[in-house]
């Protein structure tokens, strides 16, 4: 491999990494912020939307799970298309007055969210996660029984 393709792929992997932090900072915060004092406001609040307050823990579970998972790159397609399906809900349910400008950054921000994570399903986590490392014997060992044959 010459020098300037180890380079690029460094320097992806760099990003792609980056990547995952930025957007699973976002959850993990969130969810964390939930629990202590800021959970019975979480909870009216999405009472006060038509949401069961009972399905704030799976919130909290999602977003700090969810969020961890996509940090660290273990099961990062899975994961990135629960929070993509959780960022449009949320979006519909909690952010989905038009009229109002704040609520329409919010919903635009989910939808913009979930796009990221879209590029994390088509493309995985990059080669500086859990899932890589995983998968890297796999492949030896594809090659190895291809050179046996």
């Amino acid at each position: 491999m010459n020098t300037s393709s180890s380079t690029t792929n460094t320097l992806n992997a760099s990003i792609d990494l980056t990547g995952r932090v930025l957007i699973s900072v976002l959850f993990i915060m969130a969810g964390v912020s939930k629990l202590g004092a800021g959970y019975e406001g979480t909870q009216g609040y999405m009472e006060a939307m038509g949401v069961p307050g009972m399905l704030l823990p799976l919130v909290i579970l999602t977003e700090i799970g969810g969020g961890l998972l996509i940090l660290v790159g273990y099961q990062t397609r899975l994961s990135a298309l629960a929070l993509a399906g959780f960022s449009i809900v949320s979006a519909l349910l909690f952010h989905a007055n038009l009229a109002d400008q704040m609520q329409q950054i919010l919903f635009m921000k989910n939808i913009a969210i979930a796009g990221g994570f879209l590029f994390l399903i088509s493309n995985g986590a990059g080669r500086f996660s859990v899932d890589y490392q995983l998968a890297k014997p796999r492949e030896s060992q594809h090659i190895s029984m291809r050179q046996a044959s």
